[in-house]
């Protein structure tokens, strides 16, 4: 007979400050472990805000020591003894998540404290932009479970890095420093413990003060590239071109240049 799931522990918690949308992992009595009700939560806020003028960047950060250690152990255990369809339903909530980051309009910085580990790291590979405090570690640790990634791991590190690179984390499943991602590319930018939610904050506020439609579409182009033809990428960038040139952002942009120069 199968086993009750288990009360959920993990929280999303959301908080707007200025232009700001930050979203914080709650579960810091098991490192921000996460539940499929936290995926679920995560795609509302993330579609709710897509089209809101008011959000111009997102920040995800975890409650506590840590970003997120993965998923809750225990309930995998419990899930053994339920039917692996429900399962595969949770695991398409967590990607409708990775995708909403994807799709979202506004830039998504990861800001990382102490362990991302699994889901989390996949769910941190998951975002646009990456702040690690120095001491920050973070691993592929799915293999010495013997499992898989979930979450866009195996595809994120495939993108990003050569396959010798990207196997080496998955297949080994050992620990990463900030300083080894930065090198290779993954992270970003790395900042003193204790700083990285304060750095990625001011980053993001940055940001916000951008062109909105603009960087949505330099986003868009990024994450399109791959998967196109040059010839398909080129005709993407043209058209993303002519709508950005003949937006009122774009004009303000260019007279305010050109007033600067004396011209």
């Amino acid at each position: 007979m199968p086993m009750p799931e288990s009360t959920p522990t993990a929280r999303l918690l959301v908080r707007q400050e200025g232009p700001v949308l930050v979203l914080t992992l709650s579960n810091p009595a098991m490192r921000n472990a996460m539940h499929p009700s936290l995926y679920r939560s995560a795609v509302d806020v993330l579609r709710r805000v897509a089209n809101d003028r008011s959000v111009r960047a997102i920040v995800l950060t975890g409650e506590g020591d840590h970003f997120c250690g993965g998923g809750d152990l225990n309930r995998l255990a419990a899930q053994r003894q339920r039917p692996p369809q429900e399962q595969a339903t949770h695991l398409d909530a967590l990607h409708d998540w990775v995708m909403a980051m994807h799709d979202a309009p506004q830039p998504v910085i990861a800001a990382v404290e102490g362990a991302a580990a699994g889901g989390g790291f996949s769910v941190c590979l998951g975002c646009d932009l990456i702040v690690a405090a120095s001491d920050a570690k973070f691993v592929m640790s799915y293999v010495k479970l013997a499992l898989t990634p979930d979450g866009g791991g195996s595809d994120s590190l495939a993108r990003a890095l050569p396959p010798q690179m990207a196997l080496e984390l998955l297949l080994d499943g050992g620990m990463c420093t900030a300083d080894r991602l930065h090198a290779i590319g993954l992270v970003n930018r790395v900042v003193p413990h204790g700083s990285a939610l304060a750095a990625a904050m001011d980053w993001a506020q940055r940001l916000a003060a951008g062109p909105f439609d603009t960087q949505a579409r330099i986003k868009q182009l990024v994450h399109a590239a791959r998967g196109r033809s040059r010839q398909a990428q080129l005709d993407a960038e043209r058209d993303a071109f002519v709508d950005s040139l003949y937006s009122d952002a774009c004009g303000e942009g260019i007279a305010a240049f050109l007033r600067g120069r004396g011209a």
